[in-house]
């Protein structure tokens, strides 16, 4: 979609070309159509993925508080077969992930091969969050994000699919869902004080995260600024991102499912016959 911006790191992305209230010309009946039609496409490749066991899938989802990350979790992943997937949520370290290196706690939580994962935040936090409040000299942040580039890299060229998705709300927008969720006695345990404490450092936020986001982004391993303001939106825009980065794999999951079919029909097989020849 053309409203969806992709940072690759080959040039510095500003988020103000993003305008979070774009709905790529789709009204929201056209958004829920597509998202109904291509729900059974990404079930089907996260099926493939799952009986191939050749990659696994890691998708990053950052945002501001109320940018529509459970939103896009319940909407979009909701098809997802139970049995390969799961969501980890990161909140600030505590305990044993404290003591630990910042990307320690993301290592333990990576999908297997056949496996998709969505981490609601992620280890981004750790370079965000410390530069927002001043916790780290800059030369510690660019440290962080050269471990970042590192960390992924691995996981690129060991098979798990990176897909990172930023849900650009706008302000105004933002401050609407917090009042909301707070209002709301069904929601308000979603919400904390540090919602409105982390709003107050809105512009600190936004240009943390740009910076963050353009020092780690690659052509291969890009992000991609979804505008978040109308939700139909943003659902049907991580849809399509998601079936753009896996459907390039469909025909070598297919083979390798195939493959591990006939093996196991030839094990099956022979199994079946020692054990009718035992009988006799």
């Amino acid at each position: 979609m053309d409203a969806v911006i992709k940072i690759t790191g080959e040039r510095y992305v500003a988020f103000t070309e993003s305008d979070s209230a774009d709905n790529g010309g789709v009204t929201e009946k056209e958004a829920d159509t597509q998202l109904r039609s291509i729900q059974s496409e990404l079930r089907e490749l996260h099926d493939l993925m799952m009986a191939a066991e050749t990659h696994a899938l890691l998708v990053i989802l950052q945002g501001m508080d109320a940018a529509g990350k459970d939103v896009t979790i319940e909407n979009v992943f909701g098809k997802m077969n139970p049995q390969a997937f799961r969501v980890k949520g990161f909140k600030s370290p505590a305990g044993e992930e404290a003591k630990h290196h910042f990307l320690w706690r993301a290592d333990a939580a990576l999908p297997m091969f056949g496996e998709a994962v969505v981490f609601d935040r992620s280890y981004y936090e750790q370079a965000i969050r410390p530069r927002v409040e001043g916790e780290l000299p800059e030369s510690d942040i660019h440290k962080r994000h050269e471990h970042i580039n590192a960390f992924e890299r691995i996981l690129d060229e060991s098979g798990t699919i990176i897909v990172k998705i930023f849900l650009n709300i706008g302000k105004d927008v933002q401050e609407q869902r917090l009042e909301e969720r707070q209002n709301d006695i069904r929601s308000a345990w979603k919400i904390s004080g540090s919602d409105w404490e982390d709003r107050a450092q809105w512009d600190e936020f936004m240009q943390a995260y740009e910076t963050t986001l353009n020092a780690c982004a690659s052509p291969d391993i890009p992000w991609y600024l979804v505008p978040a303001d109308h939700q139909w939106f943003h659902n049907v825009a991580v849809r399509d991102i998601l079936l753009d980065r896996l459907r390039p794999f469909r025909e070598e999951w297919e083979a390798a499912r195939r493959e591990a079919g006939e093996q196991n029909q030839r094990e099956a097989e022979a199994a079946r016959r020692e054990a009718e020849g035992a009988t006799e």
